[in-house]
């Protein structure tokens, strides 16, 4: 499966941005996915994940401000964020397996292009 993030931005501190995540092949729906960002001189991090039935987990630092979401039929993953803060500044990405812990270890042996988004103060 392979995923495209798109839908970052520059943003003022307050504001809000929807991340999309376009997947191909037919596999997408029975996997689980995840966000991850990765800040400058930073590990990447996992910011959400979700099941292939829609449970979900965050990263305490989004805990109450982002919310992780999929449409099938479209293959398509959503990270909707609000309440953006300067330190929410990265590179986000995507991507997507059929094992959870793979994904909420964000274990890949590859990562597609991210989007950048940054938040100003």
């Amino acid at each position: 499966v392979q995923l495209q993030a798109s839908g970052g931005g520059l943003v003022q501190a307050g504001g809000s941005l929807r991340l999309s995540c376009a997947a191909s092949g037919s596999r997408f729906r029975f996997n689980a996915a995840g966000w991850y960002r990765q800040a400058t001189g930073k590990q990447r991090e996992l910011v959400a994940a979700i099941t292939a039935g829609d449970y979900t987990i965050y990263g305490n630092s989004v805990q109450g401000r982002f919310v992780i979401s999929r449409d099938n039929a479209k293959n398509t993953l959503y990270l909707q964020m609000d309440s953006l803060k300067p330190e929410d500044t990265a590179v986000y990405y995507c991507n997507t397996h059929p094992d959870w812990a793979t994904v909420v270890e964000g274990r890949f042996s590859s990562w597609g292009q991210g989007t950048q988004v940054t938040v100003s103060s």
